[in-house]
């Protein structure tokens, strides 16, 4: 485990039902602290990757606090079972901590954390891989791709996860693409998609794929499919986890500790766990100051009490807001191609028209263009944000493009997070300090 680079830290684990390593917690709320940071990763597969990044993050945190002296700040670092493919490259990592890069099959790294984050389906990874590593020109082959990576994605009968999948009611948001559409059809979608961001330097044959040829290149969008069908998983366990794990740990931190003021931060889907957690939090608690979503990885609607495109509804997490006794602040970026391309098709509907998803503003994420339809959110722009304050309560959407900036395909700079000044939006959203 590498060092950390601020005290007091602890990590808080959770499995995938949401239940917390009581240790763990217990340890946590010994803490002599005033103010607590609570970060959920989102893309990382091992604690020890986690740790690298909450390292990162927490860095800045004691020089922007030296001149307050009243302050005693703890941290700590959520870990959940998730998991980040080898291939994707994130700033200021090494390679190194992910392994090599493989196109387009699947790495042995890969593949042992498919396998335990999915137990139970060692032969449904390894017989993934093999049609990767083969690109077999044949309908059929592209079939059992789409059955057996979606097979990764089902919840078990009676499993927990099930009712934390949609961000939008299911009347409204309807069966994701990535799940539903015809396997062929989602690859040769993802392989134009990875065109636009850079991933894929062969352009595909656009002409073929349109008459119904193009096999071979189709697989450069198949793995694609199945990274996408494994972050859906992903999304639903935040959920599960915010939800049933985090929301209750913090009403127990507010029985034991009721004067330490918590400070939530969530990347990517961690985002999500952090936003669901408030759905879990018990009547009454108010001892959550602030929630900063970097890149968010579910949709800019969630807050929304009626949605533009239905009015009778609204998101999943419409009037949480108000559980926070601060403000709730997404942080977004032009930047992240992964939530700015591939997020918006894996999301939209199947039989979608791809060339005009990315502009049917239903499936745009919150870490593209912050959150929507909520009345009175202030929007800002970094550098507005440190100036001038951020509002004391409400929701808040903040333009980080200016620094989240770094990273190259498919992701972009989806995990460009390690900044002073995201420390700083941090510190001004929770008010730590004044």
């Amino acid at each position: 485990m590498p060092d950390m680079s601020v005290e007091p830290y602890r990590d808080i684990t959770f499995d995938k039902d949401g239940d917390v390593d009581a240790r763990q917690r217990d340890r946590l709320a010994e803490l002599d602290v005033t103010d607590l940071v609570m970060f959920a990763h989102g893309w990382n597969n091992s604690p020890s990757i986690a740790a690298q990044l909450y390292s990162a993050f927490f860095a800045p945190f004691p020089g922007l606090l030296a001149a307050s002296p009243g302050v005693r700040l703890g941290y700590a670092g959520v870990v959940w079972p998730s998991m980040k493919f080898t291939d994707e490259p994130v700033p200021d990592f090494s390679p190194s901590v992910f392994g090599p890069p493989t196109e387009p099959g699947l790495d042995k790294a890969t593949q042992d954390a498919l396998v335990e984050l999915f137990p139970g389906h060692r032969a449904t990874v390894e017989r993934l891989a093999r049609l990767l590593d083969e690109q077999p020109e044949s309908e059929a082959a592209f079939a059992e791709f789409g059955v057996l990576a979606r097979q990764l994605a089902e919840v078990p009968a009676g499993g927990l996860e099930s009712g934390f999948t949609d961000d939008l009611p299911q009347a409204e948001q309807g069966p994701p693409a990535v799940l539903y559409e015809d396997a062929l059809t989602m690859c040769r979608k993802f392989t134009l998609a990875l065109e636009e961001t850079g991933a894929v330097t062969e352009k595909p044959a656009v002409q073929s794929f349109s008459l119904g040829g193009g096999l071979k290149k189709a697989w450069k969008g198949a793995k694609e499919l199945l990274r996408q069908t494994t972050y859906y998983a992903m999304k639903r366990r935040a959920g599960t986890v915010g939800e049933l794990g985090l929301g209750p740990l913090l009403g127990q931190l507010a029985r034991s500790s009721p004067e330490v003021r918590i400070h939530l931060v969530g990347h990517s889907q961690g985002a999500r766990l952090v936003s669901f957690a408030l759905r879990g939090l018990p009547d009454g608690v108010q001892n959550v100051k602030s929630l900063t979503l970097l890149q968010g990885a579910f949709s800019h609607y969630a807050f929304a009490p009626s949605l533009p495109h239905s009015t009778h509804s609204g998101g999943a997490l419409r009037s949480m807001e108000h559980r926070v006794d601060g403000p709730v602040v997404a942080c977004y970026s032009r930047h992240d191609i992964a939530l700015g391309v591939i997020y918006p098709l894996a999301s939209s509907l199947a039989g979608d028209d791809a060339s005009a998803v990315g502009l049917d503003k239903r499936w745009w994420a919150m870490g593209h263009d912050g959150i929507q339809a909520v009345g009175q959110t202030s929007r800002l722009t970094l550098e507005q944000a440190l100036r001038d304050g951020i509002p004391g309560s409400g929701c808040v959407s903040v333009d980080t493009a200016s620094v989240v900036r770094r990273g190259g395909p498919p992701a972009g700079a989806h995990s460009d997070i390690c900044h002073e000044e995201l420390a700083r939006v941090v510190v001004a959203a929770g008010r730590i300090g004044r």
